[in-house]
């Protein structure tokens, strides 16, 4: 299938790119950027078609993802963020879902998924009260998907789960200050004390078991792969993306680049900056297509309405974060070989790199952890990871 919303969101990335700076000096991505992505429809890709999604390849989202974030990484990383939302809300129970999309389709989800918050147990749902960092493109938002720990009356912690919360019940905090990904305004979100109904609460163990209340109404083999590769591949695309858009600028920008040093000549026809572009363009692709043959692949089995093997998941965690390492290789590499000219602030690869940096450390990038359960599940011990 061709990738629909990919052509409208190309006519978009001149001008995601002029606004790139501008983004950064903002903290966040503009209305009007927002405004335009929404038309794309790339919002809706993962949103299911009974709510007026697209209910598209996810290949083809993480693929528009990539796109956008090598026009500009900060919006880039908004665009997944607030993209992959709509597939975690289609796993609540209908009557969440209707809440949100009955009146405005359209509306975007923010999230913090830590387990910060703190859940009690009242009359037909749980009171919610904490705060929670490092919420992208929260401003842009009418509701937050926010992760709490449920407690006893003793106050000893029994379970944890993910809570729906509209915008009436949250304060934003502008505190997002960073050293990459600074547009993307990833503020502080803060609850004193909410009531949240049952059915806009799901336990975390019933995400990575697939068993979301919404499956019964969402039926598609999209909502029956697993939680773990649908974000962390979110989060890994960006990443990807940028360095990808960083590639091609170093291309562009190093054609007619004379060396003042090592000897002058062409930069072009320095072997070493020549070893550099095939190391970083072989790392971009091999991220991009281990990560997508992964994808693919669960979808192949929930399409054939198989059960999703173990070793499928570990491996679409293994090459997701090997995936976003290999991409932190490849900008070290351009960054390294682009000298001098890499450290003026708000170039694109100095840019990129910063942004780059700073997607690699979310939680969902962790190398170790990732591989560390691949290597359980190989020598086939047993594997119980959420992020699994």
């Amino acid at each position: 299938m061709d990738n629909e919303v990919l052509g409208r969101v190309r006519d978009l990335l001149p001008t995601i790119t002029e606004r790139a700076r501008a983004t950064e000096d903002a903290r966040r991505v503009s209305d009007e950027t927002i405004a335009g992505l929404v038309a794309t429809g790339v919002f809706r890709m993962l949103q299911p078609a009974r709510y007026g999604g697209l209910e598209s390849d996810p290949v083809h989202f993480y693929e528009a993802v990539r796109a956008i974030a090598a026009a500009c990484g900060s919006t880039g990383w908004v665009t997944a963020v607030l993209g992959v939302h709509p597939w975690h809300l289609a796993l609540f129970d209908d009557a969440a879902q209707a809440e949100v999309w009955g009146e405005d389709p359209d509306v975007l989800v923010a999230s913090s998924y830590s387990p910060v918050g703190t859940m009690v147990r009242v009359d037909g749902g749980y009171e919610l009260m904490g705060s929670w960092r490092f919420s992208s493109g929260v401003d842009h938002c009418g509701w937050a998907l926010l992760g709490g720990l449920i407690v006893d009356d003793r106050g000893d912690i029994v379970d944890n789960a993910t809570l729906l919360v509209p915008r009436s019940d949250y304060q934003i905090r502008d505190v997002w200050e960073s050293v990459g990904l600074r547009g993307t305004g990833s503020n502080e979100i803060v609850v004193e004390r909410a009531f949240v109904p049952d059915h806009r609460v799901m336990r975390n163990y019933e995400f990575s078991q697939l068993r979301g209340p919404g499956q019964k109404v969402n039926p598609g083999p999209l909502y029956r792969i697993p939680f773990a590769t649908v974000f962390s591949s979110a989060i890994a695309a960006p990443v990807v993306g940028v360095v990808a858009g960083c590639y091609e600028h170093f291309l562009g920008r190093m054609r007619d680049r004379v060396r003042l040093s090592l000897g002058g000549g062409r930069f072009v026809d320095d072997p070493f900056a020549q070893v550099a572009v095939g190391r970083a363009s072989s790392e971009i692709d091999a991220a991009i297509l281990q990560m997508d043959r992964n994808v693919r692949a669960l979808m192949d089995v929930a399409s054939a309405g198989g059960e999703i093997p173990m070793q499928l998941r570990l491996r679409a965690r293994r090459d997701q974060v090997l995936g976003t390492e290999r991409a932190l290789n490849a900008i070290d590499r351009l960054f390294t070989m682009s000298g001098g000219n890499s450290l003026d602030t708000g170039n694109p690869i100095e840019r990129g790199w910063r942004d780059a940096h700073a997607g690699g450390v979310h939680v969902a990038n962790d190398v170790e952890r990732a591989l560390a359960l691949y290597g359980r599940g190989a020598f086939g011990l047993p594997v119980e990871d959420n992020m699994i």
